[in-house]
């Protein structure tokens, strides 16, 4: 076989491998290769099969392509469902997708639970909200059954307003830093996979997991003057409409 007919019949391969992108992202691309094989060639004395074996063969470097315009594209989307898929082909390369994609889902899951229970407090309102008991947070949703004195609900129909606006900011912030994340993804993929990068996360983790359990152990309060006496007509200066 000619060096030709090896190229020729590597990048036809290629092509067909390429098949789910645009014709016009499969052109550029099989131009890119075909570019890089005859500079390479020229360079190691016209060794196509070293060119070619350093490609590696034709379905994983369609694959590598494929993931990169996945990601290329997720990271200058603002769709959820394209951003997380993204995320998901980046998780298979490494932690750091994967930290990303969890990341992602649990604000994108947060965010939608906050703005879910805002519209059930309308048909549901003794048992969407967030209750007290003296200082202490008891709980906070849409729960059933509702708790039950002495714990009592604060908020009243001002949780609808408060939980959209939180809600809607958590999509916005998750959307806006899962971009970020897909676009200097390559950066914090090699940075992770250092020698210091090795070192830092198992550390993090660990910082992160301390924290987490001091704050559930650490009694939750809010800033209510009267708490053992009875629910004030206001409630930080908004009239409690909750009964």
């Amino acid at each position: 076989m000619t060096n030709e007919s090896a190229v020729d019949r590597y990048l036809a391969e290629l092509r067909a491998k390429l098949g789910s992108l645009t014709l016009a992202e499969r052109e550029e691309i099989l131009r890119e290769i075909a570019a890089h094989i005859r500079d390479s060639a020229e360079e190691s004395g016209g060794n196509i099969d070293a060119v070619l074996g350093r490609l590696g063969p034709a379905e994983k470097l369609a694959a590598e392509y494929r993931d990169g315009l996945l990601i290329r594209r997720a990271s200058r989307s603002i769709s959820p469902l394209l951003l997380l898929r993204g995320a998901l082909r980046l998780a298979t390369k490494g932690f750091f997708g994967g930290l990303v994609f969890f990341c992602g889902m649990f604000g994108y899951v947060l965010g939608g639970g906050l703005i879910l229970t805002a519209f059930m407090k309308v048909f549901l309102p003794e048992h969407t909200g967030i209750w007290i008991d003296g200082s202490r947070i008891v709980s906070s949703g849409t729960l059933f059954p509702a708790p039950g004195p002495p714990a009592r609900e604060v908020l009243g129909y001002w949780y609808i307003p408060i939980a959209l606006t939180a809600g809607a900011l958590l999509l916005i912030a998750t959307t806006w830093a899962i971009r970020l994340c897909l676009r200097t993804s390559r950066f914090c993929q090699a940075v992770l996979s250092s020698g210091a990068g090795r070192v830092a996360v198992p550390v993090l983790m660990l910082a992160l997991l301390g924290a987490i359990s001091v704050h559930s152990a650490w009694p939750q309060r809010l800033p209510v003057t009267r708490a053992n006496h009875p629910v004030d007509e206001t409630i930080c200066g908004f009239p409690h409409l909750n009964g």
